[in-house]
């Protein structure tokens, strides 16, 4: 039987879905990483006595910005507090028809759209790790995490998009029409301002990232449509509150992993200060079983 790992599940939330209800005994904790303060304090506790660390993408004020966000302090402060795996919610606009607000999409590719983020913890500046890591990025999201999500939307009669591409925009700013409509002809099904660089960064870190993205309208591309604005992209993600989600879904994914003869990673392209002393050049890659 192969090994397994003890998961502890690090939640990042997004707009309107980072209530800190959904975990019991809650704490936070303060922390600091090489590449300055992670967007707030780490809320630690439990759902269904499984260990979860919860972070709010933007701050729990909401006073950051997407291209603002310390993507790379999150992810270092999740990993470094012994998460394994990322369950990160995000609120999107639908580039489809059959992709209606209020439904949920289980993203399992990306489309790059953003200028101005830093991708890597190897940047050669004195606080990151010494190397350079080329991470592959053919399928950036953990199929198993998301095959169990899909079970759990599926047990709760949730409209659930099993697979979708999302893209990723700079913002502030939403899209143009003209934009929204070319991004559909590339292939996109949903747009946000949030999953690059933060999935990148994940695998970088050898965490299991899955994305429940919420779509809450239909971005500007859908004539008769009302296009998205500020207020109603954050009211909408109000739609599908995530403290009912994750406390049936945390139980089904312990079980899953735990499952004999499943292994969480075959191999870790990573090395995150006392995480691992190993430096990684990627003469190896992430590979999830």
């Amino acid at each position: 039987m192969a090994a397994v790992m003890r998961i502890k599940i690090g939640i990042i939330g997004g707009s309107g879905l980072d209530d800190p209800d959904i975990l019991e005994g809650r704490t936070e904790k303060h922390v600091d990483t090489p590449f300055g303060k992670p967007s707030d304090v780490l809320i630690l506790g439990k759902i269904k006595n499984v260990e979860c660390v919860l972070l709010a993408r933007h701050g729990r004020q909401h006073t950051i910005m997407p291209s603002n966000v310390n993507y790379r302090a999150n992810i270092w402060a999740l990993k470094d507090e012994g998460c394994t795996h990322l369950l990160v919610t995000t609120a999107c606009g639908s580039l489809r028809e059959e992709i209606q607000p209020g439904h949920i999409v289980l993203v399992d590719q990306f489309i790059d759209r953003t200028t101005k983020r830093i991708q890597t913890f190897y940047d050669g500046s004195p606080t990151s790790p010494p190397g350079v890591c080329h991470i592959p990025m053919a399928v950036p999201f953990c199929s198993r995490t998301r095959q169990v999500l899909l079970e759990v939307a599926r047990d709760l009669e949730v409209k659930c998009h099993p697979q979708g591409t999302m893209v990723s925009i700079e913002g502030p700013r939403f899209s143009s029409r003209a934009e929204s409509l070319m991004l559909r002809q590339w292939g996109a099904d949903v747009i946000n301002m949030t999953t690059v660089p933060e999935v990148v960064l994940a695998n970088e870190a050898g965490l299991c990232y899955a994305s429940i993205a919420m779509a809450t309208d239909y971005d500007c591309w859908k004539e008769h449509e009302e296009a998205v604005s500020g207020g109603r992209g954050w009211e909408g993600g109000g739609n599908l509150s995530s403290s009912w989600f994750f406390p049936v879904m945390a139980p089904s994914l312990l079980w899953f992993l735990f499952y004999p003869g499943t292994s969480i990673l075959n191999s870790v392209c990573v090395t995150m200060g006392p995480i691992k002393s190993r430096q990684c050049v990627c003469a190896d890659t992430c590979v999830y079983v």
